[in-house]
């Protein structure tokens, strides 16, 4: 009898969580960082896992001023910060050390509401897929990450 790919992933150990494909034809996700909700796009072409500077108080961050300068889709030598030992959790799934760039991320949100798409708080990038030992299924749009024991 064949598996189906969620049941043999949730055997292994892995998390599932409801990805939203939105009208930029992007994933977008609901994660907590520091126990407070936010959301999230998906990008695994992102180094990093970052939010915007106004999510500073929204997530209890601590934040250090960073000599990295970001680039992204649209956008180069931004000025960042960095915020280090950040709890995240995606449906079951969690991470206590996860670093945060934290950037101007009106350009994105400004994309994305020009495509009357909802406002995201950040990006969640490869450094927590990574972690996560991520599989996407997007077909059926959802991420699994394996717990961490």
């Amino acid at each position: 009898m064949e598996k189906s790919l969620q049941e043999f992933l949730i055997k292994k150990g892995y998390s599932k969580i409801k990805l939203k494909f939105t009208k930029t034809n992007h994933f977008e996700m609901k994660a907590k960082i520091n126990g407070i909700k936010g959301r999230f796009i998906l990008d695994t072409g992102a180094s990093s896992s970052c939010v915007g500077f106004e999510a500073i108080e929204a997530f209890n961050l601590k934040v250090k001023d960073s000599e990295i300068m970001a680039a992204g889709a649209g956008a180069s030598n931004m000025e960042t910060k960095l915020s280090k030992k950040n709890r995240i959790k995606i449906g079951t799934w969690q991470h206590d050390k996860i670093v945060l760039i934290l950037f101007n991320l009106t350009h994105v949100n400004t994309a994305l509401i020009n495509h009357n798409s909802t406002p995201v708080d950040g990006i969640i990038g490869a450094d927590v897929l990574k972690k996560g030992k991520a599989i996407i299924d997007y077909e059926k749009k959802y991420l699994y990450l394996k717990a961490i024991y």
